[in-house]
């Protein structure tokens, strides 16, 4: 038996884990796919019965195995969701203090993007869900509440808009930073007082935003998207200021 290359600087389940995880690719098996029994796991990567234990565990606790017991029972490749690698992710950056500016930072290199690569590709029925989430702020917020409730509508938008994508890397990254930003207004509460500007430009930019994606007009998308989140982080960054002379004063 040929052992496959360690990773190093890993204690050695973890390292036995990152085999397994190589081991899976190479051999090409899909979610659901059973895995070898624990003597086969054990002969194949030369370890003893705790480590190659201690390892699954590594695997189940990261979602990318599953065990289950009883007849037809064993342990079987998982898969990590999209809303379970964000929750993890978006864990990492909790006590990070990131402001408005780092999150458009990416937002405005990454989403002018997404938008020109969808223009022309999506259906009637994918652009009617992006019309129907512009209906859900259709009118200037009257309270703090629902202030709130509109601008994490509105990024919804942009999360649904990243879920469109063909390319899985632009739109998982355009859905965690719109899922960011929704969060950070909700913590600090950059929602309050109302901004009825924001909702102003925001609106109409996505509105102008989805009929250049029904056109097939690809650099009229970027463009719009870029002015939309030029103008966005412009006005969010005020917003945030506001909270913090707010804070400051208390």
């Amino acid at each position: 038996m040929t052992r496959p290359d360690k990773p190093r600087g890993l204690r050695r389940p973890y390292r036995v884990a990152e085999e397994i995880k190589r081991w899976v690719v190479e051999e090409g098996l899909v979610e659901g796919a059973r895995l070898p029994g624990e003597a086969a796991l054990m002969d194949r990567f030369g370890m003893s019965k705790g480590t190659i234990r201690e390892a699954m565990r590594v695997l189940e606790a990261q979602g990318l195995v599953t065990t289950r017991t009883g007849p037809g029972g064993g342990t079987f490749v998982g898969a990590v969701s999209e809303e379970r690698a964000r929750a993890l992710l978006g864990n990492y950056f909790y006590f990070k203090s990131l402001s408005i500016a780092d999150i458009y930072q990416l937002r405005r290199q990454l989403e002018p993007e997404l938008a020109a690569d969808l223009a022309g590709r999506l259906s009637e029925a994918q652009l009617g869900e992006l019309e129907a989430l512009i209906t859900r702020y259709d009118r200037p917020a009257g309270t703090v509440a629902e202030e709130r409730d509109q601008h994490v509508a509105s990024l919804a938008f942009h999360e649904r808009l990243a879920q469109f994508s063909a390319n899985p890397l632009l739109g998982f990254l355009v859905g965690f930073t719109s899922r960011m930003l929704s969060d950070l207004t909700v913590w600090r509460r950059l929602y309050a007082p109302p901004n009825h500007e924001l909702w102003r430009r925001g609106r109409a930019h996505q509105i102008e935003l989805v009929g250049a994606l029904r056109a097939g007009d690809a650099e009229a998308a970027r463009a719009i998207m870029a002015a939309h989140m030029a103008s966005a982080q412009a006005l969010m960054e005020e917003q945030e200021a506001q909270v913090l002379r707010r804070f400051i004063g208390e």
